[in-house]
């Protein structure tokens, strides 16, 4: 059964999320500081095993995917030098932008992908929105009472409000939303990177968790730019979409 036909949630977040998340979890802890600290620098090997995932992955997606997927990558090196090396909004272990992370970007991105286009998702839409939007309420209520994160309760309020007017695009940002949280976690835990106590180390009227909770609202950046590159490439075809969707309304 391709993903595409999967039937039930666990299915579709196995085939998706799910395999996104394992490696998340095993290529972050490859460049973990236990790893450093108990054998020797690791970091190589996550770039190397990242290479080696994001090939195969290419290979099994659409070209369509592919061209997103290389958009992601560019607009990753982008944002991770500007954000962190630039404006020092957050730190990586070796004080450098890990080459396996723009591609780890790229990733996340068409993981969530794939999943809301499973049979699944597409069958139970709105509420699979109610539930992840109660998820990250809860999630974001809890950081900002016990962990004084006002950045990212902010972060959070803002994501939501966004996509109150967006029914197209709520299931894959609250998606993404949900998807960021465990990477953001998992490195943080495995302190691949870290976050300053408050918002760029600098606004002292933004206090921030370790990681902030609503982060993902930045992935709104990274979707917007492929699907503008995407759409610079492709104009008439877009056109073409856009005049379909006018004519199902």
């Amino acid at each position: 059964m391709s993903v595409t036909t999967s039937k039930t949630f666990l299915s579709a977040f196995l085939k998706t999320l799910g395999m996104l998340f394992l490696y998340i979890f095993v290529g972050l802890f490859i460049d973990s500081k236990y790893v450093v600290i108990n054998y020797q620098e690791s970091q190589w090997i996550a770039n190397a095993l990242m290479i080696f995932i994001f090939s195969i992955v290419w290979l099994k997606v659409t070209i369509k995917v592919r061209e997103l997927m290389l958009y992601a990558v560019i607009i990753g090196y982008v944002g991770e030098y500007l954000f962190s090396v630039g404006l020092g909004m957050y730190t990586y272990r070796l004080e450098n932008v890990p080459h396996y992370i723009p591609m780890g970007h790229a990733l996340v991105y068409i993981g969530v992908l794939y999943f809301i286009k499973t049979f699944y998702v597409k069958l139970n839409r709105k509420l699979l929105e109610k539930i992840f939007t109660g998820i990250i309420i809860i999630y974001a209520l809890a950081f900002l009472v016990f962990k004084n994160d006002v950045f990212g309760f902010v972060l959070t309020a803002a994501t939501l409000l966004i996509l109150r007017n967006k029914p197209r695009e709520r299931l894959f940002y609250l998606t993404m939303y949900l998807s960021i949280v465990f990477l953001e976690i998992t490195g943080t835990s495995y302190e691949c990177w870290e976050w300053p106590s408050i918002a760029w180390d600098y606004f002292t009227f933004l206090p921030s968790a370790n990681p902030p909770s609503g982060i993902s609202f930045f992935y709104f950046g990274l979707d917007l730019g492929c699907l503008w590159l995407y759409k610079q490439r492709h104009k008439i075809a877009w056109s073409r979409m856009k005049n379909i969707r006018f004519l199902k309304k």
